[in-house]
């Protein structure tokens, strides 16, 4: 049996979020329909590096599936990408070592979260539009913090399943993007689910003076999710790099 590994980018606009759902588009779903069809089999499982929500995109995503027979992967990746939807792109596709794993094997993940104060009609599905600027440098000073806690209970969604809220942070920044528009970069080993956008707009009660930076390490400090601030909308987040 040889592993194959998946690199692919999708606008996640139009899906339920990547993971399988019961009555809903998932690009998971999506990409076990193609691979069924192209390798003329019954059931293809395949496991992705984590969860994005609806309406999230992802610059890389990575995942995973299994075949008994030996793969053309230029030609396999050339067919899914004609099979596939023009919102789901496909990079390459590799073999990998049997105990190489999508999820588990990944070292580190980083989200992309863009913020803008110009209004687009081509961009609204891919930034998080703000009416005034806030105050950036002081959101970094409180990004900072992050990297001195590490659980995150305050900022995951409550009743998962998850059995630890532990995370080890190693980025996290605003920068500049354009005259209108930032992005926030944050580096982890894990993240938590909704984890990303409520630490956002938690920051951004920084950046607007609704928080101080004594409160924010507070919150961290409470976990407790109802402390933090309002989970940003899903369109401005990106998956974009997981190493392994």
């Amino acid at each position: 049996m040889q592993r194959y590994f998946i690199y692919l980018a999708y606008d996640g606009t139009q899906y339920h979020g990547w993971q399988i759902q019961p009555n809903g588009d998932s690009v998971q779903q999506r990409l076990m329909d193609a691979l069924q069809t192209l390798l003329r089999r019954e059931v293809v499982e395949v496991t992705g590096a984590g969860r994005t929500d609806a309406g999230v995109h992802a610059k890389l995503m990575v995942a995973h599936f299994d075949n008994e027979t030996h793969l053309d992967c230029s030609k396999l990746t050339d067919k899914l990408n004609r099979l596939l939807p023009p919102d789901i792109s496909i990079y390459k596709v590799e073999p990998v070592d049997a105990e190489m794993h999508a999820r588990f094997s990944a070292k580190s993940r980083r989200y992309e979260y863009y913020v803008t104060t110009a209004k687009s009609p081509f961009m609204r599905q891919y930034r998080y539009r703000l009416h005034k600027a806030p105050d950036f440098q002081l959101m970094n000073q409180a990004a900072q913090l992050l990297l001195e806690q590490d659980d995150f209970t305050s900022f995951s969604k409550l009743h998962t399943d998850v059995k630890t809220n532990i995370c080890h942070v190693t980025r996290a920044e605003w920068s500049q993007v354009d005259e209108d528009t930032w992005v926030f970069n944050i580096q982890a080993d894990r993240f938590l689910r909704n984890m990303v956008r409520a630490v956002v707009g938690t920051l951004l009660e920084v950046g607007f003076g609704k928080l101080t930076l004594d409160g924010f390490r507070g919150v961290i400090r409470q976990k407790d999710r109802c402390s933090a601030g309002m989970s940003v909308p899903a369109q401005g987040l990106f998956l974009a790099d997981i190493q392994y």
